[in-house]
């Protein structure tokens, strides 16, 4: 029988530039947090940010090196956010929907000397608690039911600008986008009277998935952005408060952001739409 009071683990992985991580960027944990547990049916036990690599393209995307390292100066004082850098290490750009599964999989597999590089089928979790006796034999008796919750689900944290993101052409795969949502699911945090349930109705693949995309609202509007703080950067204003102090002095000590920066992989198309246009003419 199931526990009705056990509640299903989440791990929150947000996948993005970082470039440079804002207190934004931590306020979207805090928020997705709240919601899971005053749902009563999960408990958040780890929040995951994993910044892109360098070969994403993006313009104005400073070294993954300095990314990775204010993400790590601004969570340091976190009890259950940490930063990831095996997206960033990556010499190729890497799918998110790669990302979800490497997670996912080193939840099923903690021995990191347990390199099953391509993640086993969802349907099967519960390795965690069966590996130990029997390490070699493949779980095939009970990993059905409870065994399920067991294995804590890896849900995709975002904003509502990664969310519509799935609407422009070439930047997703379709069936990438119905795994994320199917399998891992998604978390949304979108400003009151934001328009992402109306971009969920228009379509087909999210809203067949609707139950497994969480919607939390963000009652306490908060406009900060990368973007706004690289240019204030350029412009030569403060950004004191708008990122973590630790963050504000890393960028000032290395001369982060400038003109130059802000042109780097200008003109370059970006990865994803570079590789799904090949895609899609083979």
């Amino acid at each position: 029988m199931e526990d009705p009071d056990k509640k299903t683990e989440v791990v929150l992985l947000a996948c993005g530039s970082f470039n440079p991580i804002t207190n934004m960027h931590l306020r979207l944990f805090e928020l997705a947090k709240d919601y899971f547990h005053e749902t009563g049916k999960y408990k958040v036990i780890k929040g995951i940010i994993s910044p892109v690599g360098d070969a994403y393209k993006k313009k104005g995307l400073i070294s993954a090196n300095h990314r990775v390292t204010m993400a790590k100066l601004a969570t340091k004082n976190s009890d259950w956010v940490e930063v990831d850098d095996w997206e960033s290490s990556q010499s190729e750009w890497l799918e998110t929907l790669k990302v979800l599964r490497h997670h996912h999989q080193k939840l099923l597999s903690p021995d990191p000397t347990n390199s099953l590089q391509n993640a086993i089928p969802l349907t099967k979790p519960g390795r965690k608690r069966k590996q130990e006796p029997n390490r070699h034999d493949p779980v095939k008796k009970k990993n059905q039911s409870p065994d399920i919750k067991s294995v804590p689900q890896v849900k995709l944290l975002c904003g509502s600008d990664m969310l519509e993101s799935f609407g422009i052409p070439n930047l997703w795969k379709l069936e990438d986008i119905t795994e994320i949502v199917e399998n891992h699911g998604l978390v949304c945090i979108s400003r009151a009277g934001n328009s992402v349930q109306k971009f969920i109705y228009e379509s087909d693949i999210l809203w067949r998935h609707k139950n497994n995309i969480h919607l939390v609202e963000e009652w306490i509007t908060n406009d900060i952005s990368s973007t706004k703080i690289r240019r204030a950067l350029r412009r030569g204003q403060s950004i004191r408060y708008l990122v973590p102090d630790v963050v504000q002095a890393y960028i000032e000590k290395n001369n982060l952001y400038s003109p130059e920066s802000e042109d780097r992989n200008a003109g370059v198309v970006l990865a994803p739409l570079q590789k799904h246009a090949c895609d899609s003419k083979n």
